[in-house]
């Protein structure tokens, strides 16, 4: 099972279907060939995986934060 130190989770099915949950919502569902790659990368960081995998990894806000003059 994943974690949920950042509000993802993963469950591995008999079938070898992968559900992928934010903060207790389906957020993917992976099968076959995508459902084995996860699992070989899911290992190394589990939250930074899900995120990419589920597409909840960018949000149109880097640009914002680069331009900030804390971060100059």
């Amino acid at each position: 099972m994943g974690q949920a130190a950042q509000g993802f989770r993963y469950v591995q099915r008999a079938d070898g279907t992968v559900v992928v949950t934010h903060h207790g919502r389906v957020a993917a569902t992976l099968r076959g060939g995508r459902a084995a790659e996860f699992l070989a990368e899911v290992e190394d960081d589990p939250q930074l995986a899900m995120a990419r995998w589920t597409g909840n990894y960018r949000h149109g806000n880097e640009r914002t934060a680069k331009q900030h003059p804390r971060n100059r």
